[in-house]
């Protein structure tokens, strides 16, 4: 776990190779107008054909899927599984609500899955603006549900994991909340990559403006104004995780870099899930710009091993 400190802000403590990916990100800005609904089918092509500046999308031939039923039809989990798994790791993706999908990150469900021993069952939720909320939390729901009551006989363990990024943080938060009734589904622990807990923006996140990586600030009130529409309270323990009350909740690590506009979402979530009487491990990256892990710097190799000591702890546990 991170202790907070002042230095883990001070910009003059940010290493050589998080600059490097930081001013990469920044440099894309131009070529970036502020995100509207709009934009959102056109990014979503580009970023699952791997053009426009999207990395090409490298899938695993390792990976099956199943297709459960799920509130308004099937939803389709994709699956690489550990030889033999301590536990299943239920992955929610991230991009805004809007764009990702479950085939798109198999290059780091591979690595979770050999190096933390765990198999990885990514969900395909539906996708705003077409499916506003709370569409992306049933479909959620349903999968962990499903889960819970399969994966002992599919993979010969009951031990559950949920975990996501950016908006899939926020929606593992609000799905973990959504089954904290149902006992008979007992989730180990809870992976929040950069989350997005506050659709209402935290300070921090209304005041890091348009100069820096994305997302912007504009571009968080267009995710949200898409995927929540009009006429909603955001602040709503509903829709934002952060006011909800969290106690009787699973261990939690957060993992956040001090360029994201999201980082106040994490450590606010991160204390105040500590304060409802919940574990709760949080690391910091001194200058990591959001979606750091999927860049080459050592920031997202320690974001990696930590999550694996976390989940074999409390796996293991």
């Amino acid at each position: 776990m991170t202790e907070l400190h002042p230095s883990l802000f001070d910009r003059s403590n940010i290493p050589a190779d998080t600059r490097v990916v930081a001013a990469i990100a920044k440099s894309r800005i131009p070529d970036n107008p502020g995100w509207t609904a709009e934009h959102a089918r056109a990014l979503r092509d580009a970023k699952r054909a791997g053009t426009d500046g999207f990395p090409a999308i490298i899938r695993s031939p390792r990976a099956s899927t199943y297709s459960i039923p799920g509130p308004a039809g099937e939803i389709m989990l994709r699956v690489i599984s550990s030889s033999s798994p301590r536990g299943v790791y239920i992955h929610i993706h991230g991009g805004g609500w809007y764009m990702g999908g479950a085939d798109l990150q198999d290059y780091k469900l591979e690595a979770l899955a050999d190096d933390a021993g765990v198999t990885c069952v990514s969900v395909e939720y539906r996708l705003a603006p077409e499916n506003r909320f709370p569409a992306a939390v049933e479909d959620c729901v349903a999968a962990v549900v499903w889960l819970a009551e399969n994966a002992e006989t599919i993979w010969g363990t009951r031990r559950l994991v949920l975990g996501g990024d950016s908006a899939g943080a926020h929606l593992a938060a609000l799905t973990l909340l959504g089954i904290r009734s149902l006992t008979d589904i007992p989730v180990d622990a809870a992976h929040f990559i950069f989350g997005f807990f506050d659709l209402s923006l935290t300070p921090g996140a209304r005041q890091f403006g348009s100069e820096r990586s994305r997302p912007r600030t504009a571009d968080l009130r267009g995710y949200v104004d898409a995927f929540v529409g009009p006429d909603r309270e955001l602040d709503d323990p509903d829709i934002s995780p952060l006011y909800a009350d969290l106690s009787n909740l699973c261990p939690a690590l957060f993992v956040v870099g001090t360029d994201d506009a999201l980082l106040e979402d994490s450590l606010f979530m991160h204390m105040r899930w500590m304060a409802a009487g919940n574990p709760s491990a949080l690391q910091v990256y001194p200058g990591a710009p959001h979606n750091f892990v999927a860049m080459p710097c050592r920031a997202a190799v320690d974001a990696h091993e930590q999550t694996v000591r976390f989940l074999r702890q409390h796996l293991d546990d």
